[in-house]
């Protein structure tokens, strides 16, 4: 599912412009966005939580150049979905091939 059918599906259940949607959708993600930019966290109760996770610092390779090359300690942002997210997924019936035939789509 992508971000348009994301707004499409809620502008049918919601009977709001399509527009609006995208708008509020927007201002949510670039929210997402500073608030991690900042290190501050956001938790979305029963959806999940989007965090920072820390990297150590450590010695990577360039293969080109056969050279050891220092990689220092940075954030990376993630998702961490809730308890009642995690198994309405686990015990759901989907069919993960119609999720593959999606992803052929994109290729």
């Amino acid at each position: 599912m992508r971000k348009a059918d994301v707004v499409n599906s809620i502008a049918e259940k919601t009977g709001i412009p399509k527009v609006d949607i995208l708008v509020a959708l927007e201002a949510f993600f670039k929210e997402v966005k500073t608030s991690l930019i900042e290190g501050e966290p956001v938790y979305v109760r029963g959806f999940g939580s989007f965090i920072l996770k820390k990297r150590a610092a450590k010695i990577g390779r360039n293969i080109k150049k056969n050279i050891a090359v220092e990689i220092p300690e940075h954030f990376i942002p993630a998702f961490k979905p809730a308890k009642e997210f995690v198994h309405a997924v686990k015990t759901s019936t989907h069919d993960l091939k119609e999720s593959a035939d999606h992803e052929d789509d994109d290729e």
